[in-house]
């Protein structure tokens, strides 16, 4: 195996290697860096595979970013609404000055939620990111029942009162001003 490793350099801030080398001591199943880096790299590579393109999929998309970066809210803002079929939903919470954490509820096709992650959370300026979600395939009936019509050929039965989900965040409206 030896002879299959490849050598290469990569630049990082060095805060960001001192948390990494913490997260792998707290593993404490890495000899070094490079098997932990190999560990990441593999785990990232079958998280790709799991990917189901043409299944329904749930899930949610988080990210960490300054709204002080230039373009970087008009920009998620133009993905977003590019996107409109797959969002549910969206919350925006300051979290401090600067930073905004963004939480996405999203369903659709595979292909059209993984796209759109990938697409906000490779926007220069999106600190951290990270899809979740799961393929429905039938599940989502069982699991979410009140995802349906209510009519009167719906034969799901309960004895408690309920609203339904109503759009935490209008779509058309971004509120991003800034608080100087």
């Amino acid at each position: 195996m030896a002879s299959d490793l490849v050598r290469f350099s990569v630049t990082i801030p060095q805060t960001l290697l001192t948390e990494f080398d913490a997260y792998a001591a707290r593993r404490g199943t890495v000899a070094n860096r490079s098997e932990a880096l190999r560990d990441l790299m593999r785990e990232k590579l079958v998280e790709e595979d799991l990917r189901t393109p043409e299944e329904e999929v749930v899930g949610s998309i988080t990210m960490v970013y300054d709204h002080h970066t230039p373009d970087l809210t008009r920009k998620l803002d133009e993905i977003q609404h590019a996107y409109i079929h797959e969002i549910v939903s969206a919350m925006h919470v300051h979290l401090d000055h600067n930073n905004c954490l963004e939480i996405i509820a999203v369903r659709g096709k595979g292909e059209a939620v993984y796209r759109l992650a990938d697409c906000l959370l490779g926007v220069k300026g999106v600190a951290h990111g990270q899809l979740t979600c799961t393929a429905t395939a039938g599940v989502m009936r069982a699991a979410l029942p009140h995802l349906h019509d209510h009519g009167e050929h719906d034969h799901h039965a309960h004895d408690h009162d309920h609203q339904h989900a109503h759009h935490a965040h209008d779509h058309g409206e971004h509120d991003h001003d800034d608080h100087a």
